[in-house]
């Protein structure tokens, strides 16, 4: 049996300028962090039949990887020539849906331990762009590249993505004592909303090639929010912590204008109380927004804003960060 463990991720700069409506007119810059919750891949060879199982929220039993309705496991298996005696099972520390990058940890998880499996090693870099190919050009999907590089990197790292296509990456270190601050001022918060991306993406891409109604917007807010992922870096690479807070307040102003779908109702209202109450100077919704998870960054009363956000049922999530990417935790 093989098993990996892959990070989920935390966008804190430049999210929207990865997707290729985008970056291939101006070139695309992300910095994210990856998280210290998991999505955990298990596969084995049954011995006793040729029979494809997969478990994932509902069990699939198939003579063929090319019946199974789960889109990511049926492409990675065709991908990498597995079309029979495989059993596949998921669990993770997030639920799906949430702004967090779920699917593509579940697909660079997956990619790797299969991998494993075969005993067909293959780079950080070359995992992310196969698992890029299989959900970009593949299944089509109306999503950008960092999600992918995230969970097949992990660690804080910036993502430059040239007209073309190709990224570049570099980690970025932070003090110790900067990293503790950041751990302990930007706090995570569950809402209980899940979404589908897909929608909100698939507006701000048809609106970066189309001449639509809002189509302007759009591109000047991402033109905008790149500007402000740049500064977000230079902030967080000098230990301005409270820089960091207050572009996030920046961002959040524009990433509204991208789509009437990227907030959730009565979270504004909600974000707002805690910037006059508790000293709250920027925030943000995880993702493509909609949902899930929100992040506020709050440099003194912890306890008070913990409290108030449990009031309105939001749940804060402990979290670190993490430092290695996707990786093989068991290989029997």
């Amino acid at each position: 049996m093989i098993a990996s463990k892959t990070p989920f991720r935390l966008t804190l700069g430049g999210g929207g300028t990865d997707l290729p409506s985008f970056y291939r007119k101006h070139g695309g810059f992300v910095f994210a962090t990856g998280l210290t919750k998991y999505m955990y891949i298990t596969v084995n060879r049954p011995s006793v039949d040729n029979w494809v199982r997969l478990h994932h929220g509902e069990t699939e039993k198939v003579r063929h990887a090319s019946e199974l309705r789960h889109e990511l496991a049926r492409e990675a298996l065709l991908h990498l020539g597995v079309t029979e005696s495989i059993e596949i099972s998921a669990l993770a520390d997030i639920p799906a849906g949430t702004g967090l990058g779920s699917s593509s940890c579940y697909l660079v998880g997956l990619l790797k331990s299969i991998r494993a499996l075969l005993h067909q090693p293959v780079s950080v870099p070359a995992l992310a762009e196969e698992a890029c190919h299989i959900e970009l050009d593949v299944l089509k999907k109306p999503i950008g590249k960092q999600d992918q590089y995230m969970a097949a990197y992990g660690g804080m790292t910036v993502m430059d993505i040239d007209k073309e296509g190709r990224v570049t990456v570099r980690n970025v270190q932070m003090k110790n004592c900067a990293t503790t601050d950041f751990v302990s001022n930007v706090h995570l918060y569950y809402t209980g909303v899940k979404r589908d991306a897909v929608d909100i993406l698939s507006e701000q891409s048809r609106k970066m090639e189309t001449h639509e109604a809002g189509s302007a917007v759009v591109e000047e807010s991402l033109l905008r929010i790149k500007d402000i992922g740049h500064r977000t870096l230079a902030a967080i690479e000098q230990g301005n912590l409270d820089d960091f807070g207050r572009l996030c307040d920046e961002h959040w102003q524009y990433k509204l204008k991208l789509s009437n779908k990227v907030s959730v109702p009565g979270m504004n209202e909600i974000y707002e109380e805690t910037k006059k109450r508790f000293g709250v100077l920027g925030g943000k919704i995880a993702g493509a927004g909609g949902g899930g998870f929100l992040m506020l960054y709050c440099p003194n009363k912890h306890q008070e804003l913990t409290r108030f956000m449990h009031e309105q049922r939001c749940k804060r999530i402990e979290y670190g960060i993490d430092d290695m990417g996707s990786r093989i935790i068991t290989s029997d």
